[in-house]
């Protein structure tokens, strides 16, 4: 099946272009290794309202609800938001580092903002997640093994690489389900895609 999306020059085309300032350039020679999984709401366990995208954003009204004030001034992104609906959202070229890690380690190298990708869900760590999302997620992650190669055998969990800070994308993420959708894709391109 054709894939919906395409990347050229770190921008997936098909998916809705949202520019977050919140992004800075990789370290000079770095390659793209790794595929980080997030999940985020606002408020939190509450979809749609767009608040992510203003979040991501720096656009988001602090005002409008208790929880944004404990985040008041945080600056984040993510280089795509995966939203309920499966819409995609690409906020940060692939190219350029997005703020979406933390202090992070994997397989021994810190940083992993500098060498990763990260795809945020719609989601939280008490709900499950829609099967629109995991066919996105996983398309898009075939597209971006094939593109950044380095990546075929690195997918990772917020909680991975950071596990004393995080959780997500939490119990809910069905890591199985998801791998068994990313083999079926991944005759499209003739590789063995390995996850986590």
């Amino acid at each position: 099946m054709k894939s919906h999306f395409q990347v050229k020059d770190g921008v997936l085309i098909g998916a809705q272009q949202l520019s977050s300032p919140n992004y800075n350039q990789r370290p000079e020679n770095t390659e793209i290794c790794l595929i980080v999984v997030h999940n985020i709401s606002l408020p939190p366990s509450q979809f749609g309202g767009g608040y992510i995208q203003q979040f991501f954003q720096n656009q988001l009204d602090w005002r409008l609800h208790p929880y944004f004030e404990t985040i008041q001034g945080m600056q984040v992104s993510a280089h795509l938001l995966i939203l309920r609906s499966g819409e995609v959202i690409q906020f940060v070229n692939f190219q350029d580092r997005a703020w979406h890690a933390g202090r992070s380690q994997y397989l021994g190298q810190v940083e992993c903002n500098d060498y990763s990708i990260g795809i945020e869900l719609e989601g939280s760590d008490d709900l499950p997640f829609e099967d629109i999302q995991y066919e996105r997620l996983s398309e898009v992650t075939q597209l971006l093994q094939h593109t950044y190669p380095k990546i075929m055998q690195h997918l990772a969990g917020h909680s991975d690489i950071a596990p004393v800070r995080k959780t997500d994308p939490g119990p809910f993420f069905d890591w199985r389900y998801f791998r068994r959708l990313l083999d079926s894709k991944k005759t499209e391109f003739g590789h063995d895609f390995a996850t986590k």
